[in-house]
């Protein structure tokens, strides 16, 4: 394998914009390729730059719509392969299907490690993910993986705010983001509240809140590696206020926010901000004054240089 001149970064069409960020802050320029979509439904990719023997990373988060992009992803590699591309890395910010990570139903797909496995066939050498649901999805790849994490950035962001620490907790949403949660209050030196989810008796569709740990007359940081729907961070805040928090802040790595659960959230009356970041797009409509955004290029862009030249990327975040 020879790999001549920098890193050759390309993109596929679920977050362009994000690409062209990373392309800013390594200073080079975004690969050129072209997509289409042939009338019988079947994706199309075409590289228009030689890649030969070059260091390609290709940015694809796989957002909605989620099957259509993870194909595209698979594609992409593909061509790279047969364009006799020196070493392929494949950036997922944002990995779908991490959530399927195990069989806890009778007949039911592992779904992650499957598209992990297509990840591999297709021609990837190494992967870049960011923030998993589950660190046991890094052991579903047989490529390389470099894990990244948004968590020392979003951090920062809260240390930076004009909130005592005697005046902060932080809450994990529910008690299976705790240890994340935990290592998130660590770096702020703060106290952590658990969000605790009891179910009554037999009915599933019933359920009691409780909060472990002090948050009356302080600002509750809630903090998770995801907001989907937002119905977990909803009920979280809305119990909080209910033991006495002064306000509370959410954050995440990943933002999907389907449908109007961006508006559902930012109708919380106690909630005075939502802090995310851009690995994958959020749409205009989502947009709200209570919605702050982290760039995440210049962390994806620090470990594809990182890569490239042969250094850690765990100094990172050490």
């Amino acid at each position: 394998m020879f790999l001549n001149g920098g890193p050759m970064i390309f993109t596929g069409q679920a977050h362009p914009v994000l690409a062209k960020r990373i392309c800013e802050y390594l200073d080079c320029d975004l690969g050129a390729a072209e997509f289409s979509k042939f009338n019988n439904d079947n994706t199309f990719v075409r590289i228009l730059d030689n890649v030969r023997h070059r260091d390609v990373f290709i940015v694809q988060p796989t957002a909605y719509p989620v099957n259509d992009n993870i194909m595209e992803m698979l594609i992409f590699i593909d061509a790279a392969r047969r364009a006799s591309a020196g070493r392929i890395t494949a950036v997922i910010p944002y990995y779908s299907y991490a959530r399927t990570d195990k069989k806890d139903q009778p007949r039911v797909p592992i779904t992650g490690r499957l598209i992990a496995d297509l990840i591999h066939t297709a021609g990837a050498d190494r992967v870049v993910l960011v923030d998993l649901h589950a660190a046991q999805v890094q052991g579903f790849f047989s490529t390389v993986v470099d894990e990244l994490t948004a968590l020392p950035m979003l951090a920062d962001y809260f240390a930076k705010k004009d909130i005592s620490t005697e005046d902060l907790v932080v809450v994990a949403p529910d008690i299976g983001s705790s240890r994340r949660s935990r290592v998130f209050a660590t770096r702020l030196n703060v106290p952590l509240a658990i969000v605790e989810k009891r179910r009554l008796g037999n009915n599933d569709q019933v359920e009691t809140l409780n909060v472990i740990g002090n948050v009356e007359g302080k600002y509750a940081l809630l903090f998770d590696d995801e907001i989907n729907t937002g119905s977990t961070m909803i009920a979280a805040a809305n119990i909080l206020a209910d033991k006495g928090s002064k306000g509370i802040y959410a954050c995440a790595t990943h933002a999907v926010l389907p449908g109007d659960a961006a508006q559902k959230l930012t109708a919380v009356p106690n909630l005075k901000e939502l802090v995310i970041t851009d690995t994958m797009p959020l749409e205009d409509r989502k947009r709200h004054p209570k919605i702050t955004v982290v760039p995440i290029a210049p962390l994806v862009g620090e470990a594809i240089r990182r890569i490239h030249e042969g250094r850690s990327v765990g100094a990172l975040f050490r």
